[in-house]
């Protein structure tokens, strides 16, 4: 069996070197007579791999020397609990709500204390980003946060809001590494690894070292502080060992590639042929505004359930898998995130004008 195209929104595609890398290292990783899976956390072997990984990220988004980089577990959606057991001081806190995801992060936060909404374009099932140039956000407010690309509704901040002064926090999963980023602008930038990164199982937290205090909400349990994983250099207790050690050869394969300046222009090659394809299609049409389109996540619909459902099936047996959309908006999607290759986009567009053609 060949390889199919997977526009998976995650776990998703990984490239095809690193897979083939991490193959050859399955029985015998480096001399080490093993595999990284049955490798102990505080063998010296796997700490050369923890710190490497730790430093080629650093040095592919500029991360500047006040931010620590965990390597977490419990996904993204355990940070929605974890940022206001540590950040929420004041017990308030600015959400904009532009998808799922933010609007399970703003439900989580008011477990802790008092979520405000500031913003949120749930009038137009999340196709667009808000205005967030004059948000009101509370002067109390101890941060803001965002959901920076929406997996589900395809939309991307191209610009990031106003925090007047407050703490920025963004949940960047479905973008990671897709583009360069100011990691300076943020005061929390996190992502799950299983879009763009690595296998399910991690999630990365880049944090500034101010915001890591013992100072967190009675009653945070010790794996659910910031401090605890970072006076142990994520090593606290058992970390995701092997999936750690395949975003480390994720890293390094972006560096090899050209660094996310390149990623960027690749990234925005790809979706330049699937949306110009979408705009001009009599069949199919984006979801999404224009200015606000995500690089990662096309969302798009025929406007008729029975065709939707007939193009993923006939897609999936021309080898191009899990274009399903999400269970709350229907129609597809096609992720595409750094590993797909531009041919899978290409080949993708060509079989759509086919199938439009022949229906």
């Amino acid at each position: 069996m060949s390889r199919v195209y997977n526009f998976s929104a995650g776990p998703a595609v990984l490239p095809e070197e690193v897979l083939r890398e991490a193959a050859e290292e399955m029985m015998d990783y480096k001399g080490s007579g093993m595999s990284v899976m049955e490798m102990s956390h505080r063998s010296k072997v796997y700490d050369n791999i923890i710190k490497e990984a730790e430093s080629d990220l650093r040095g592919l988004m500029n991360i500047p020397d006040n931010y620590k980089v965990l390597f977490l577990q419990g996904g993204a959606s355990q940070q929605f609990a974890m940022i206001p057991m540590n950040l929420m001081k004041n017990k308030k806190a600015a959400y904009i709500v532009t998808g799922q995801w933010a609007k399970k992060a703003f439900q989580e936060a008011k477990l802790f204390g008092e979520a405000v909404k500031v913003a949120s374009s749930e009038d137009e099932t999340f196709s667009y980003i808000p205005d967030c140039s004059n948000l009101e956000i509370p002067e109390d407010a101890d941060y803001v946060y965002i959901c920076e690309n929406n997996t589900i509704y395809g939309t991307k901040y191209k610009t990031l809001p106003n925090t007047k002064g407050h703490t920025l926090v963004a949940d960047v999963s479905s973008c990671f590494l897709s583009e360069p980023v100011d990691v300076s602008k943020y005061g929390i930038i996190y992502g799950g690894v299983q879009k763009n990164i690595g296998p399910a199982g991690v999630v990365i937290v880049i944090i500034r070292e101010d915001l890591i205090t013992e100072d967190t909400l009675p009653g945070t349990p010790t794996m659910l502080k910031y401090k605890t994983h970072a006076d142990a250099d994520s090593l606290y207790n058992t970390p995701p060992a092997y999936g750690i050690y395949i975003c480390g050869k994720v890293f390094q394969w972006i560096k090899k590639m050209g660094g996310l300046e390149v990623m960027k222009q690749r990234n925005e090659e790809k979706a330049k042929i699937l949306y110009d394809f979408l705009d001009q299609s009599k069949m199919f049409h984006g979801t999404v505004r224009k200015e606000d389109r995500s690089l990662m996540n096309v969302p798009f619909v025929t406007g008729d359930k029975e065709l939707d459902a007939k193009f993923v099936k006939e897609a999936e047996a021309a080898g191009f898998v899990n274009l399903k959309g999400h269970r709350t908006v229907g129609g597809m999607r096609a992720s595409i995130y750094n590993a797909m290759p531009k041919e899978g986009v290409e080949k993708l567009v060509a079989f759509m004008k086919k199938f439009e053609e022949e229906n």
